[in-house]
């Protein structure tokens, strides 16, 4: 019988933990609400200074976030802290660039993905949080209208409770990715039992609602990626996912502001990151009709992010 990988030696031993924290983490998460337009769901946490973690090889966050309004803030520098607008583009984990790694058991790549399909002068175009009854549908509409598919990164009770909207995106052409059942941007913090179930009861719960149609990708919250999660996710047919623009939505700072970030930004990396859940989106929609067609006319081509 063949010895057991160090890796498959620390999954199997934290599963015997697996019942208890799959059994309460979701009832205590859940236990706080998003009062927003959007209706029910999970009441999303973040950090929002600057910092970064020194850690190369354990997949730490280095804390950027994808933050939204009513989230906790950190100090600089502190392990809880983040902006994932670095000026390098990295999303947190230490690991976010440099040559694919060996597919793991479902063919995919276990290396966070910042490159689109077709290469060249391409952007991708990634929304977060949703999906939203009130905003994702505006934001489907701007797509529409300029011809862009888009990824959409969706919270897993989120998608339960909208399946009509998440068919609706399937049906438009988009693509879909796991963004966790609860959002926990300390998820890298915690057993692996714990990230597996952040990362599999989402999966289900996004496909559940799509009508059976496949998660391409996952996202972890505030770039709190693992080797674990990561792990778990490809094997499972997920490719990481990272940002390299965030284009800072969530802070509502104007619509102007937010193209600006983008037009700045650009340089970092081609994966683009807006909200359409969390809040109020008022200004990402508003602002994806001025970028989309400006990266038209600037020569970029819209296509998925690389699997």
């Amino acid at each position: 019988m063949a010895r057991l990988t160090a890796h498959t030696r620390r999954i199997v031993m934290a599963a015997a933990t697996a019942v208890v924290l799959t059994g309460g983490v979701a009832a205590a998460v859940f236990l706080g609400s998003d009062t927003s337009a959007d209706g029910p769901g999970p009441a999303l946490a973040h950090s929002s200074a600057t910092g970064k973690s020194t850690g190369k090889s354990t997949g730490k966050s280095d804390g950027k976030s994808d933050d939204k309004p009513g989230r906790t803030s950190a100090k600089p520098g502190s392990s809880a802290s983040g902006d994932d607008s670095a000026p390098d583009g990295s999303d947190g984990s230490g690991e976010a660039t440099g040559p694919a790694a060996p597919p793991g058991a479902a063919g995919i790549s276990e290396v966070i993905d910042h490159e689109t399909e077709s290469g060249g002068k391409s952007v991708s175009i990634t929304i977060d949080d949703g999906p939203s009854p009130v905003w994702t549908p505006k934001i489907l509409a701007v797509l529409k209208q300029y011809d862009v598919k888009a990824t959409f990164c969706m919270i897993g009770p989120q998608a339960k409770a909208n399946p009509g909207m998440v068919k609706q995106i399937v049906a438009a052409g988009h693509r879909l990715c796991d963004h966790t059942v609860s959002h926990d941007e300390a998820m890298n913090k915690k057993p692996v039992a714990y990230q597996s179930s952040e990362v599999l009861d989402a999966q289900k719960m996004i496909e559940d609602a799509a009508g059976g149609a496949k998660v391409q990708y996952f996202r972890a919250p505030g770039g709190a990626f693992t080797p674990d999660n990561r792990h778990i996710a490809a094997g499972h047919g997920m490719r990481p996912l990272g940002w390299n623009v965030d284009t800072k939505d969530w802070k509502q700072p104007g619509t102007a502001a937010i193209v600006k970030t983008v037009k700045q930004e650009l340089k970092n990396g081609p994966i683009v990151l807006f909200h359409d859940g969390g809040g109020e989106r008022a200004q990402t929609v508003a602002a994806l009709k001025e970028v989309l067609p400006w990266l038209a006319q600037q020569g970029y081509t819209f296509s998925f992010p690389a699997i």
